[in-house]
């Protein structure tokens, strides 16, 4: 969303996807449809832009006073209760969003008072109630406004239903009782005393060598082996398609120090031709991008999450954002004859360095994208739909070699698929030390987890 001004544009337009609706389970309804905002039928002065967090797809943004958006054959059900939701995003907070059905002036089905809620793409899910309403397929308006003018809203999608609180197919919850009991532990804890002179970064580690490669993916293809491309395991050596977390727990073999650390940690395989390349190590950095990394809690015991996009097959020349690079005395010298790999001097290593989602909701462990769970903090806070702080994760990756003009390949594809999976199953101890200690206090520590 950008904060100057915007031409408006308040004529009435009729959409591609016109008497269309994209629907899509959502975590919090089971009984449910949701409408993406962006599949309009007609609208009045609204914008299409890209949902910045993972798994937010598109987003309807530049919404100001007597704007409006038409959605045709919304299916609201039988007559009860309904139960209407509003992904919203906001800097400002200063107006509302009137939802009626059959014409822009026909019966207001809901209402949303529009909240700041930090930031253009700091995503909030708006939740009323309403004791009825006109029942089967429905034409309904959102009519945007408001008295201070300006643009006041971005829409991510609205959604109907019965209230029913089960998740969908996908979302898996977190096991409640066991998360009181492991914050009971981490809150209990009295962090170390930071010695002077300590670099004052929130960081702690766990170094992991190559374990094994398989086609095999716990995450993406639970339960199927042979599944998936293949795959560069870290960490606990049992890691295949039949992995748990109590598998993992039980398993006391791990790649990792520190040996508490018993996570899967996998990336796609890098071949250069027909040949496998097995990075050197692999730091997994826990660390904090937040303003507060005081706030920051432990991972839950069996949380999923994936960085990267393995379907992701486009170009990267050098500069790129989230590319292969080259470490040590002399650098990069080259590129490959397809421009998306550099050739490192013989002093240097090909590396890589992904970043991993930072904010969570606080309520399951894994989601049907495996990212729909979790997101960047983009403004330096976990608020919104992804209140809770995690700790940063990263893989820096090193690789023993140094690449030719005829460049290297992914078992995912091109350069651009790179990603990688985390399945967490550290000692619950270990880990609240190391983030009381660490990142909560702002001070670097090493593997073992002393300063």
């Amino acid at each position: 969303m950008q904060s100057s001004p915007r031409v408006r544009v308040l004529t009435a337009v009729s959409t591609a996807v016109a008497g269309t609706l994209l629907f899509a389970p959502t975590a919090a309804q089971a009984a449910s449809v949701t409408v993406q905002a962006e599949s309009y039928a007609a609208q009045s002065g609204a914008q299409v832009e890209a949902t910045a967090d993972s798994g937010g797809g598109q987003n309807v943004a530049y919404l100001g006073n007597g704007d409006w958006l038409r959605y045709d054959g919304v299916n609201l059900g039988a007559a009860g209760s309904l139960t209407v939701q509003a992904r919203v995003a906001s800097a400002t907070g200063t107006g509302s969003i009137e939802l009626r059905t059959g014409s822009q002036t026909g019966p207001v089905l809901a209402s949303f008072a529009v909240a700041n809620t930090g930031g253009w793409q700091a995503w909030s899910t708006q939740t009323t109630t309403v004791a009825s309403h006109p029942t089967g397929s429905q034409t309904v308006f959102a009519l945007l406004k408001n008295s201070t003018g300006g643009d006041f809203v971005n829409l991510n999608w609205f959604s109907f239903g019965d209230g029913a609180a089960t998740d969908g197919p996908g979302w898996i919850p977190l096991d409640q009782a066991a998360w009181n009991a492991q914050l009971a532990q981490f809150n209990a804890l009295t962090p170390k005393a930071v010695p002077a002179g300590t670099v004052r970064v929130s960081e702690f580690n766990a170094t992991c060598a190559y374990s094994h490669s398989r086609p095999d993916d716990p995450i993406i293809f639970p339960g199927m082996p042979g599944a998936s491309h293949m795959h560069t395991f870290l960490g606990n050596t049992r890691t295949d398609a039949a992995t748990t977390t109590q598998a993992l727990l039980s398993n006391a073999g791990t790649t990792c120090r520190p040996s508490p650390d018993l996570s899967a940690y996998w990336i796609p395989t890098l071949y250069n031709g027909d040949q496998a390349i097995e990075p050197k190590d692999v730091v997994v950095y826990y660390g904090s991008r937040i303003t507060d990394p005081s706030v920051t809690k432990p991972f839950p015991q069996g949380f999923k999450m994936i960085a990267g996009d393995a379907k992701l097959q486009t170009p990267t020349p050098a500069g790129s954002v989230n590319a292969f690079y080259c470490a040590g005395p002399g650098g990069e010298i080259g590129r490959s004859a397809d421009g998306n790999w550099p050739i490192c001097a013989s002093t240097a290593v090909l590396m890589f360095h992904l970043v991993f989602q930072d904010c969570w909701d606080g309520k399951h462990l894994d989601s049907p994208t495996h990212k729909a769970h979790v997101s960047y903090s983009y403004d330096g806070t976990c608020k919104g739909d992804y209140p809770v702080a995690i700790p940063n994760l990263s893989f820096l990756i090193s690789y023993p070699t140094q690449g030719s003009a005829n460049g290297f390949r992914l078992a995912s594809g091109l350069a651009s698929s790179m990603h990688g999976d985390a399945f967490f199953a550290w000692d619950n101890l270990a880990q609240s030390q190391r983030v009381k200690n660490c990142i909560v206090q702002k001070a670097k520590c090493n593997t073992e987890g002393n300063f």
